[in-house]
């Protein structure tokens, strides 16, 4: 049985805590204010003492410290009518009483208040002087997407082909949102201090398509940018494999020991690639640091929009040809988009409609044919030396890929599995 002193000592080290950062607020002269570090830990404490003696004892004392807040309220002035520290201390109070039967969520509560507390400067900084209108309202759209749409939406296939999963795509959805939330904080932070590097690196969460056609004109535009600008291309290519893989691992986790091998070869033959290039170019200035919106939802939807269609197109064509018009399918797709092709082979699989190693060899292609439509427009768009260095890049890509995924697979005789 659980000692009844060591939720009274959580209550007190939670009264301490907060009354510890309340003690640093409370002034001096006509202005002090009455409650620090004794006032919330008693309050505490009291808290843990009613809870245990119980029969309605919680209720009176809650009282008495609400009365005791709205008391120290109304006897400050109207330029010094800040709730933050009555609120404050009814919560200390609410966590007195928690540790009595979850101690340990009334420690990390403690916690959080007193940083939240402590940290008043910084977050109001951040919310009136950092973030924009837009953003704070791109914050809340996310919140809304995830917090609230996402648990309520019904997790199992509603159509009798087994593919649509309300939560499968919204999950998707999210996915989205997050991951271009993302390169758009990583630029907000970074800014130009990292060049065009961390410019690639955010973009290619976005487009790695968009990214290596605005590195192709920027390396046109100034051409001692060469480098620089095949360096951000690349890292887009980079961040575009990694955001590929998360999205196919969410819907399809199943794929993780097929995929990881080649996926992983592919990634980190560009990062090193990527930091060759970019030791080999001089410092860039990425522009100005990014502003706008975190993410545009009405691109997110129309991803996984185009992830539902092709998912049935892929589905129809293995009803119909098999695996083989599977596979014929998705190398079409992913000249368009690699990572809609590799979730509708993920969703696929998901749902069993094709088998591990088809599911697979359908993720590389799709993205195989993906970069290789990206060397065109990097010769297209960019200077030679740009083109060449992409192209060098892409090649790698591809050469990482079927060789991690011919000696994991081809050893274990998979491909019979066809």
């Amino acid at each position: 049985m659980q000692r009844p002193e060591w939720p009274l000592l959580i209550a007190l080290a939670v009264g301490l805590l907060i009354g510890a950062e309340r003690e640093r607020r409370k002034g001096n002269g006509e202005t002090r204010r009455s409650a620090g570090v004794r006032t919330f830990t008693l309050v505490a404490v009291l808290g843990g003492v009613a809870a245990l003696i119980g029969h309605g004892i919680d209720v009176l004392a809650g009282a008495f410290v609400a009365g005791g807040a709205v008391i120290g309220f109304a006897r400050r002035g109207p330029p010094d009518r800040d709730l933050t520290g009555e609120v404050a201390l009814v919560v200390t109070f609410m966590l007195g009483v928690l540790a009595h039967t979850q101690p340990l969520l009334a420690v990390e509560l403690g916690v959080l208040v007193a940083a939240l507390l402590a940290y008043r400067v910084q977050i109001h900084h951040l919310v009136r002087d950092v973030l924009t209108e837009q953003e704070l309202l791109d914050g809340i759209a996310f919140a809304i997407a995830a917090a609230v749409v996402l648990p309520m939406l019904p997790d199992r296939t509603l159509d009798s082909f087994g593919l649509f999963n309300p939560s499968t795509f919204w999950r998707l959805v999210v996915g989205v949102m997050a991951l271009s939330a993302l390169g758009y904080i990583a630029q907000r932070i970074v800014g130009v201090r990292f060049g065009l590097v961390v410019a690639g690196l955010a973009a290619g969460l976005v487009s790695a398509t968009a990214a290596v056609a605005s590195m192709a004109q920027r390396s046109r535009a100034d051409t001692s940018l060469a480098a620089a600008s095949a360096a951000g291309a690349v890292a887009s290519l980079f961040s575009s494999i990694t955001y590929m893989s998360v999205l196919v691992f969410a819907v399809s986790p199943r794929l993780a020991p097929l995929l990881v091998p080649p996926l992983a070869a592919a990634a980190i033959a560009m990062l090193g690639y990527a930091a060759i290039l970019g030791r080999r170019a001089a410092t860039q200035s990425a522009g100005a640091p990014a502003t706008g919106r975190a993410f545009n939802f009405g691109e997110a939807l129309l991803f996984v929009l185009i992830v539902a269609c092709f998912t049935g197109v892929s589905r129809l064509l293995s009803f119909y040809f098999g695996d083989a018009g599977v596979l014929a399918g998705v190398a079409a797709i992913g000249l368009v988009d690699a990572h809609a092709a590799a979730v509708s082979m993920a969703a696929l699989n998901s749902s069993q409609r094709i088998n591990d190693i088809t599911a697979t060899l359908g993720v590389l292609v799709g993205l195989s044919t993906n970069m290789l439509i990206k060397a065109p427009i990097a010769f297209t768009l960019g200077t030679r030396a740009y083109a060449l260095q992409v192209a060098t890049g892409i090649a790698l890509i591809l050469v990482s890929v079927w060789v991690a995924f011919g000696l994991t697979a081809l050893p274990a005789g998979l491909l019979r599995n066809l």
